[in-house]
């Protein structure tokens, strides 16, 4: 593998990051503040604990991942579109730089964004409430592969829209409300039975549930369960892209 070319797209998607900087970072740290002076005041006045954590310290691990979701999809579905819509893309497809090279670059650029992001959120919310990560090594582990599996999937979206308006498309429709319904502010035990066995089907579940056991060691769904269905979605958006270079869907005119 050639590293050059990865680093060079790698490296211009990076440097529009600090074209951007007030959109990029400091829009969705103000907004995740603004969650917990909403929900720590009104909610957390009503909701001392759930399961022996302050909810405003329980909300941490779902406002994170509520961002890291929606900002890694924006970051790769704008960042390989632009291309597309400007035509430069057809350039960048007939040089000598393999479809494996250009995802890393394109999609590795958005991860890294995410996860910086991430981890700014994270030392915003020590300002409001008082932390504590039970597994780092796990948080971490959690925070890259959710990154990196939905900055693929917005390396689709960004294939696949035909216009600035599809790009927003599945994250605000989807990927938002799957993220609230999936117990960001809340645990589904609080939910009627039969409404717990609906929220099991929601798969960002599975990943709020994971992400916040490595902060604090519980969890709605087993360890196992929120590992398997993050692994499991990496690999349907790594065949999804290896398909749309093979069969060169939405990128040969």
């Amino acid at each position: 593998m050639n590293l050059y070319p990865v680093r060079a797209i790698y490296m211009a998607e990076l440097s529009r990051t600090r074209r951007t900087l007030l959109q990029s970072i400091v829009s969705p740290v103000i907004s995740t503040s603004l969650y917990f002076v909403v929900f720590g005041a009104a909610i957390g006045s009503r909701i001392s604990e759930i399961d022996g954590i302050s909810y405003g310290a329980f909300i941490v691990p779902g406002l994170i991942m509520l961002m890291l979701l929606t900002q890694s999809v924006s970051n790769a579905s704008f960042g390989i579109f632009f291309p597309k819509f400007s035509g430069s893309v057809y350039e960048l497809l007939s040089a000598p730089i393999s479809y494996l090279e250009i995802v890393i670059g394109y999609v590795g650029a958005a991860a890294t964004k995410s996860v910086v992001l991430g981890l700014i959120i994270l030392a915003t919310a020590g300002f409001f409430v008082p932390l504590e990560i039970a597994h780092p090594l796990w948080m971490m582990a959690f925070l890259v592969l959710t990154a990196i599996t939905f900055s693929l999937l917005g390396f689709i979206i960004g294939i696949w829209a035909d216009g600035f308006d599809k790009l927003q498309l599945v994250p605000l429709l989807v990927i938002t409300p799957l993220t609230f319904l999936g117990g960001s502010f809340y645990s589904i035990d609080m939910l009627p039975p039969f409404w717990q066995g609906v929220t099991l089907f929601n798969p960002v579940l599975y990943l709020i549930s994971g992400f916040r056991w490595s902060f604090y060691g519980v969890s709605d769904v087993s360890l196992a369960a929120s590992v398997a269905m993050i692994l499991l979605f990496l690999g349907v958006c790594l065949a999804l892209i290896s398909w749309i270079f093979r069969t060169g869907y939405r990128l040969k005119p």
